[in-house]
């Protein structure tokens, strides 16, 4: 069994699908597991392999899945340690879907060089 899917069976275990908050505690736990960068390659390979396995491998995003781990990381960095109900109860925007709204426009969001890799904020950095 890849980490992945043991993470993924852990967000599942306490849910009755996976909506944006299993997304956020998938994420969650895959950087207290392996750092940011760890869980940018997990999350990002098993979220691609995932929407590849269920036929639509057009929703993957590379860009998105990299900034949700960068925004949890970076909110994690506040209080190591800490729940991820604590977590979220000091950061209630991580249960907002538009929360990259805030950083990226949504034409740089559904760019090609968006789905396929990396591309920084256009509206507003992320903090550091």
């Amino acid at each position: 069994m890849s980490v992945f899917d043991e993470l993924m069976g852990e967000v599942m275990s306490s849910a009755d699908r996976f909506g944006h908050r299993e997304h956020v505690r998938l994420t969650w736990l895959a950087v207290q597991r392996c750092g940011t960068a760890g869980a940018v390659e997990l999350i990002s390979g098993g979220i691609r392999q995932t929407a590849r396995y269920a036929g639509v491998p057009q929703k993957y995003n590379a860009t998105v899945g990299r900034a949700w781990v960068e925004l949890t990381a970076y909110h994690m960095a506040e209080a190591p340690g800490e729940s991820f109900e604590d977590l979220l109860a000091r950061n209630p925007g991580l249960l907002d879907k538009r929360l990259l709204t805030r950083f990226y426009s949504s034409r740089v969001l559904a760019s090609p060089a968006a789905r396929t890799g990396w591309v920084p904020p256009d509206v507003k950095a992320f903090p550091i």
